[in-house]
């Protein structure tokens, strides 16, 4: 039995819908993942701690600070770069202020630049592991300890970095319920 046109058309779009609508939902972790892998995209590395070489050349290290659009948060370094040689745990610190009259929880993305440096950059603690919710007027200093992998100095392409860019963005999230529900009585009242 031979299906007649349309019905052989509209079964072509169906499948070329499904394979689509499936490729672009494995596309966020797929990406995500090719980025850990390779550090492409700034993706940074994780260490529980600092490196065990310390070489004589430095880095200049700058660190940015951004707030997504309709965040109320205000959002800055405290330093806005330091020099450290490759390989030295460095330790810097953002602040962020809430000067709205709720809490307001938020959980911050990171980007390094350039992007074959990402990979060598590498985290032993920082604020974006985890959400931070700051209550009304409040002001918090957050830590974040990094170091510059001496392998950047043996990269092909990244060996020729002088500077790299750390930069967070800060994006608003829903309140864990513990604080929301805090909040929530604190107005009825």
């Amino acid at each position: 039995m031979r299906l007649s046109g349309k019905y052989r058309t509209l079964g072509q779009t169906v499948g070329v819908v499904l394979v689509m609508g499936s490729l672009a939902w494995a596309s966020v972790p797929f990406y995500d993942w090719f980025c850990r892998v390779t550090g492409f995209g700034g993706v940074t590395g994780v260490a529980d701690a600092g490196s065990d070489e310390i070489l004589d050349r430095t880095i200049m290290i700058r660190f940015d600070a951004n707030v997504e659009r309709g965040m109320p948060w205000v959002f800055k370094p405290l330093v806005r770069e330091m020099e450290l040689k490759i390989g030295e745990s460095g330790l810097a610190f953002y602040e962020a202020t809430n000067p709205t009259d709720r809490p307001i929880a938020g959980t911050a993305s990171f980007n390094v630049t350039p992007y074959e440096a990402g990979g060598f950059f590498t985290k032993i603690d920082c604020f974006c592991f985890e959400e931070q919710v700051l209550q009304p007027g409040e002001t918090v200093q957050m830590p974040v300890t990094f170091f510059v992998d001496p392998e950047i100095t043996r990269d092909r392409d990244a060996k020729f970095v002088n500077y790299i860019t750390l930069s967070y963005t800060f994006h608003e999230t829903d309140l864990p319920e513990d604080f929301a529900d805090l909040a929530a009585s604190e107005q009825s009242n």
